[in-house]
């Protein structure tokens, strides 16, 4: 990726530090290479959750909450969608 490689010191658990390493002996890699990775993957999804658009909200024609509901709180709600459910 980049041409410029910067040397650094990261401290980690031990017990990830030797799974990596022998997930990295397996493969025939090197520590760096995995921990490489394993950090643009998970700045690849940083990314992408930051830039997921939310779906458009779903309304239905009407009057809003009915009485029963409007100053409610939410364990009202969720009796209401568990009734007969068990729950």
């Amino acid at each position: 990726m980049g041409s410029h490689i910067m040397k650094t010191t990261i401290e980690i658990a031990d017990d990830l530090f030797e799974r990596v390493q022998s997930v990295a002996r397996k493969e025939k890699t090197s520590f760096r290479a995995l921990a490489e990775q394993g950090l643009r993957l998970v700045l690849k999804e940083k990314q992408q959750s930051t830039t997921k658009k939310l779906p458009p909200l779903v309304t239905f024609r009407g009057e809003g909450l009915t009485d029963e509901f409007k100053n409610a709180g939410w364990d009202k709600f969720r009796d209401e969608i568990y009734k007969g459910h068990g729950a």
